[in-house]
C-alpha cells in the first residue's frame, strides 16, 4: 500500500470483495472459516502474481522474495490489527447490525 491514506475507491474495492465473501456466507453448507481461507488464498495468489510483474526472471524474483514476504506480511498485520481494534472498540454496534 502506498504511504498516503486510502481513498474512497480503495474502500469501495475492498467492500466489493467483502460483499462476494458475504454472498458465499449465505450458503449454509459453506463454513465461514472456509470462506476466510479461500479469501486469504486468493489474496496470496494475487500478490504472488503482482509481485512477479516487477521482474524479468524467476531468479530475480527469488532474490527479492524475502523482502516481498516481509512487506506483505507486515502490511497485512497492520491492517488486521487496525480492524481488530476497530471491532473491539465497536463490538456491540457491529455485532448488533450483523444479527
Amino acid at each position: 500500500m502506498s504511504d498516503s491514506a486510502p481513498n474512497k475507491a480503495f474502500y469501495d474495492r475492498a467492500n466489493q470483495f467483502i460483499n462476494v465473501a458475504n454472498e458465499h456466507n449465505q450458503d449454509p453448507e459453506i463454513k465461514t472459516g472456509e470462506i476466510s481461507a479461500s479469501f486469504m488464498y486468493s489474496l496470496s495468489r494475487y500478490n504472488a502474481w503482482f509481485g512477479s510483474t516487477g521482474f524479468e526472471s524467476a531468479e530475480q524474483m527469488q532474490q527479492k522474495k524475502a523482502d516481498m514476504m516481509e512487506y506483505y506480511v507486515e502490511e497485512y498485520r497492520k491492517m488486521l490489527e487496525g480492524n481488530m481494534d476497530d471491532y473491539i472498540a465497536n463490538f456491540d454496534q457491529y455485532r448488533k447490525t450483523q444479527k
